[in-house]
């Protein structure tokens, strides 16, 4: 009996590692609901199209009570050149979901040219990822030592490419994550590794300005995900912005959840955002929401002539 109890134990422990990293229906990417402010996190073409030195610091709590739930950290740091043909990003984060750990770190370059009353942008985007699974953090009642002193890490490199086109009022971009689908993690049991497998994730997003009157402007977008093995989600937003000073916005994401969010921008340079998510699923009963909170600056380090550079934002 307990051979039978250790061996059904050990596929578990074996389906856990190759789940954990699988958050939400097979998408391992972190998951942002502020992703309008935050487009170098999904496309890298997007860097240098605030037309300004940006940088934004994001933190989300997700599905606050739950024990081992995801927390993640980002920052984005971009830029146009002097050579307005192109955009440079650096995007670091860090993903926690239970005992596993994930760390990453690009740099993105978007060639920039101009289209219509806007520019089309291509980007790439490559850098590293560090994957980490705490053993210490599982609490195991039959203890066996297949599992007992393992450690998991792994680097893996990591590319992405993206188009985006911007202008006064339309955004659209497409863009494909994890392109060379390296293995991650890895542990093994009675002799034999198993890993897990970074999915190509496809993401598309698209977006207007709609003037109400001279202070208020109307701003839905989309932003729609695709991953192997996981149901297709989209991102529904509808957005106010009043003055270029205060953003109101919610958001329905097909995961049957909806976002409420918020951005003020404080002065010229500063921006706060908050969103909290509302879930109406089966983890209803048992978290309290999730919680994001984001704060971003732009500095006009080439002396722009540009008479409203925030809408670039939207």
């Amino acid at each position: 009996m307990k051979f039978n109890n250790i061996l059904v134990m050990k596929k578990l422990l074996i389906a856990l590692i190759l789940l954990i990293s699988v958050r939400s229906y097979a998408q391992q990417d972190p998951l942002f609901s502020q992703y309008m402010f935050n487009k170098l996190a999904v496309n890298p073409a997007y860097a240098g199209s605030t037309e300004m030195l940006s940088f934004d610091l994001l933190s989300r709590y997700q599905w606050v009570g739950i024990k081992g739930a995801p927390q993640t950290y980002s920052l984005s740091l971009h830029s146009p050149l002097r050579n307005n043909h192109m955009g440079l990003g650096l995007y670091l984060y860090g993903d926690i979901l239970g005992p596993t750990v994930t760390y990453g770190l690009s740099g993105s370059y978007a060639y920039r040219m101009r289209l219509g009353n806007g520019k089309l942008c291509l980007g790439l985007q490559v850098g590293i990822k560090y994957f980490y699974f705490d053993w210490n953090k599982m609490n195991v009642q039959d203890q066996d030592y297949v599992f007992g002193k393992q450690e998991t890490k792994k680097f893996t490199p990591d590319a992405n490419f993206g188009i985006y086109y911007y202008s006064k009022k339309f955004f659209a971009g497409l863009s494909s994550k994890d392109l060379f689908q390296n293995e991650s993690g890895m542990a093994t049991v009675d002799g034999k590794d198993t890993y897990t497998k970074l999915l190509r994730h496809f993401y598309g997003m698209a977006g207007v300005n709609i003037p109400i009157s001279d202070k208020v402007s109307f701003r839905p977008s989309l932003l729609c995900k695709y991953v192997a093995h996981a149901p297709f989600q989209a991102d529904v937003n509808a957005s106010f912005l009043f003055s270029d000073i205060f953003w109101v916005g919610v958001s329905y994401r097909t995961e049957q959840a909806v976002v409420f969010l918020t951005e003020f921008h404080i002065g010229k340079k500063l921006r706060i955002g908050y969103s909290y998510d509302m879930y109406f699923n089966k983890l209803m009963p048992v978290n309290k929401g999730s919680h994001e909170i984001r704060i971003g600056m732009d500095f006009d380090v080439f002396n722009s002539r540009m008479l409203t550079p925030r809408y670039f934002h939207f």
